[in-house]
């Protein structure tokens, strides 16, 4: 482990509510967007879709479709193989389950797209794709994950040779042992089925190409442009430093805009046809049931070992993801949730099997948590369980399992380092915060009048700042071809003749923790100006510094580091010159108020403003050799990265910037109805350093919404032929105003000893958590009926179902 980083103590601004530098833009409605963007001589894309959940494209008529009013071009499925690659893929044996922008041989799950037409005008195209005629040769539907691996009807990718595109199980520390010695194993099986991401717009690209230079221009909001640029050079075949990804604002992502290959390769593909620039922009519809970013869903089998006392011992979980037609993520969504599959409770071994199953549906993306939700809800389940079976009061198990402060940093039995913690510290906080005695006074006093309420709380980690091995070390070396390391991020910062700052970021413009914001606060803080007086740039993906963008609640963190880097190599060049100027040792100065003083001599002193005018205008003043202008580059780098074991028996360090929450609930259930009316709701949470605790409790906020939605309403389910259930917001229930509660939060500071100013990320903050505390509230609420929460969304016809099946209505 490295040195520890000691965190400021005197911090000026980091830490401070202060509003967002985006809300002067934003809330005038003078954001551009990326349906604002708009190119001269531009035309609209639309794509047919397919109606069937797994067919054979037999053959594709285009003819009416090329000759409609405005269409310039169609291009079909086994056209655009020809022009462009497949979009990049890092599961498994990718050759094996290849995914296209359009489908060429069979389709492989309903709205694939099969065709896509450009036209002068959005409605044109939408128009010539009805009359793109389709034959197709149906077959039958893989829907159920079981099903699809015991008794398939068919293979979603024959190529594959089975529908099983992984599967291992993974052994951390004395695990049959442990189970062997305990005194009882809980076991509970359990469900978590799928949501999908719905920000304020959808994904979409605005493609230029110039025929002249081979040049590609694309507008996107994808949040990880830099990242993507690479995949998508290589689908469209386009030299790397020919392409250029220019990011524009997100209306929000939540995963759905990771990359955005396939808005991005469809647009880029038809600009480079025709000669013109393209837009494509997903409708709802598309982005919905065709998004490639639905989230997790797991059939969980677990078992916790356990002494009387209440100690754990052990885990065990069996697990069977259903991936749907693609594997393009592979399994960094289990990777997510080995990186705390304990939690913030001292396990001493574990054992994770998972089996990913493709089946005839959208696949999965990075969808907000990415699998540490559903691993966090399914040990909270257990440990509730097994308090149940222990007669166990909930909140006293959980502390007696906490990882102790003293013991940080912890290693966990899957080798990922918790960095630092004080979980008991968040735990009485959140009991004092939700006035838990008081609350139990006040179930027991409403139980009296006949009604049905319950108290819910959940412990639980928020891992951060993802390293590169958990994208391969799921793989013996020998499969792996390179063995990747690195998660950069990288900052410009200049400081102009003037003295004024620019801080120029490469990935995207805006995203949960407001990326400007929190870049100006960093710097302010290291060279004492205001942060509305620091300029924020967003570079394009050509000429770039390496990036890798926001996912795993990581770029706080990552620009904090970079932007020490980059003022450092700034701060060092300024206190070259002061020393030439004021004939001084560099040793005797001091940075002080925004300026190098000599020590001790505080009216010998320049400010940036006078260094950054001789640094440009005055070479006679800098020291022999030095270049004039103050500019600076800096690529920051994984604050701390291990090599997994060979044998796979430990996987090293690769989330190492862990924050803990405790959230707690307060329910009433009406038996009847099967509705939940949230009471109360409280959450701490202790993710190191705050930046800007305004900005972070609306991570809060929104992550606790979404959990709210994970817990009572929200599901993208499929009927037995594979055909998608919810296809409006009148059947796909996003929880209103109405349904979300006033949260209650609060806040712990564990600073991090890896990163720059003990900052760790928190962007998914909520939605692990909320999840896990509503299950436990209607259990508790319910605890007459004999009812657990074993599936979710816990929506009123099921906990009507569950009553009824206990025979108590």
């Amino acid at each position: 482990m490295p040195t520890p980083t000691a965190p400021h103590k005197d911090l000026k601004w980091i830490g401070r509510s202060i509003p967002r530098v985006e809300d002067a833009r934003l809330l005038r409605g003078l954001g551009r967007y990326i349906d604002d963007i708009v190119l001269p001589d531009m035309l609209h894309a639309a794509v047919l879709r397919s109606p069937h959940p797994h067919a054979r494209i037999v053959a594709v008529d285009a003819s009416a479709a090329r000759r409609a009013p405005g269409v310039v071009a169609v291009v079909t499925g086994p056209e655009a193989a020809d022009l462009v690659g497949p979009l990049p893929d890092n599961g498994p044996a990718p050759d094996k389950h290849v995914w296209r922008v359009l489908a060429a041989d069979k389709v492989r799950f309903v709205g694939e797209g099969v065709a896509v037409v450009v036209a002068e005008t959005r409605y044109q195209a939408e128009d010539a794709c009805e009359l793109i005629q389709v034959t197709y040769d149906v077959l039958d539907p893989i829907v159920d994950p079981v099903e699809a691996v015991q008794n398939p009807p068919g293979l979603v990718h024959e190529a594959m040779g089975t529908n099983i595109v992984y599967e291992r199980t993974f052994t951390f520390g004395p695990v049959a042992q442990d189970f062997a010695e305990a005194d009882l194993i809980v076991r509970d099986r359990l469900r978590y089925r799928r949501q999908t991401a719905h920000p304020l717009d959808t994904t979409g690209a605005v493609a230029e190409f110039d025929v002249g230079t081979g040049e590609m221009t694309v507008h996107t909001n994808s949040i990880s442009a830099t990242s993507a640029a690479f995949g998508a050079a290589a689908s469209l075949g386009i030299p790397s430093n020919r392409l250029n990804l220019v990011p524009c604002i997100a209306g929000g992502s939540f995963g759905s805009k990771q990359f955005c290959w396939r808005s991005t390769v469809t647009a880029a593909m038809m600009a480079k046809l025709t000669g013109r620039p393209v837009k494509y922009v997903e409708d709802r519809l598309d982005h919905q049931l065709n998004g490639d970013q639905h989230g997790s869903d797991r059939y969980y089998d677990v078992e916790l070992a356990v002494m009387r006392d209440g100690t754990f011992r052990s885990l065990r979980l069996d697990v069977v993801e259903d991936y749907g037609a693609y594997c393009q993520f592979g399994l960094g969504s289990h990777g997510n949730a080995i990186a705390q599959v304990t939690g913030p409770y001292a396990i001493t071994s574990t054992e994770y099997h998972v089996q990913a199953v493709l089946t005839n549906k959208t696949q999965q993306g990075a969808y907000r948590g990415f699998g540490a939700d559903a691993g966090n809800w399914a040990l909270e389940r257990i440990v509730d369980k097994a308090a149940l079976e222990l007669g166990m009061d909930r909140v006293e198990i959980r502390r007696r399992n906490l990882i102790p402060a003293d013991a940080f940093p912890y290693t966990i039995p899957a080798g990922n380092l918790y960095d630092s913690g004080n979980y008991q510290a968040v735990l009485d906080h959140a009991l004092e915060r939700f006035d838990y005695a008081g609350w139990c006074e006040k179930r027991e006093a409403m139980r009296a009048e006949g009604r049905h309420v319950g108290i819910g709380v959940v412990t639980a980690n928020e891992r951060s700042v993802y390293g590169a091995t958990e994208f391969w070390f799921w793989f013996d070396n020998a499969d792996v071809a390179v063995k990747t390391t690195s998660t950069p991020e990288g900052v410009n910062l200049n400081v102009d003749a003037a003295g004024n700052l620019t801080v120029t970021l490469y990935s995207t413009p805006f995203w949960g923790n407001s990326s400007d914001t929190v870049a100006s606060m960093l710097v302010a803080e290291e060279f004492d100006v205001d942060p509305a007086d620091v300029a924020v740039v967003h570079h394009g993906t050509k000429g770039g510094l390496p990036a890798a963008g926001p996912g795993g609640s990581r770029l706080t963190v990552m620009l904090a580091g970079a932007i020490r880097g980059a003022s450092g190599k700034i701060k060092d060049k300024l206190r070259k010159i002061t020393a030439n100027t004021l004939e001084v040792d560099e040793d005797d100065l001091e940075w002080v108020d925004g300026g190098y003083q000599v020590r001790g001599v505080p009216e010998r002193r320049r400010t940036v403003a006078e260094l950054a005018l001789a640094a440009h205008l005055v070479k006679t003043s800098l020291p022999e050799g030095m270049e004039s202008g103050l500019d600076e580059n800096f690529v920051y780098d994984h604050p701390y990265l291990t090599m997994p074991k060979d044998d796979r028996s430990d996987l090293g360090v690769w989330y190492p910037c862990v924050g803990n929450a405790c959230h707690l609930v307060a329910v009433e259930v009406d038996p009847e109805t099967g509705s939940v009316e949230i009471l109360d709701y409280a959450a701490v949470h202790d993710s190191g350093t705050l930046v800007n605790p305004r900005s972070y409790d609306g991570q809060i906020v929104g992550g606790t919404a979404q959990g709210v939605a994970t817990a009572l309403s929200e599901e993208l389910s499929f009927d037995a032929h594979g055909m998608p259930l919810p296809l409006t917001f009148w059947d796909y229930l996003m929880p209103t105003a109405l349904d979300v509660p006033e949260v209650n939060i609060g806040h712990e500071e564990t600073p991090s000893p890896l990163t720059a100013h003990g900052i760790k990320g928190g962007g998914e903050a909520g939605r692990l958590m909320a999840p896990g505390a509503l299950s436990a509230a209607i259990d508790d609420a319910l605890r007459d009926f004999d009812v657990r929460v074993t599936e979710l969304p816990a929506t009123p016809e099921r906990i009507v179902g569950w009553i009824s099946r206990e025979g108590q209505v």
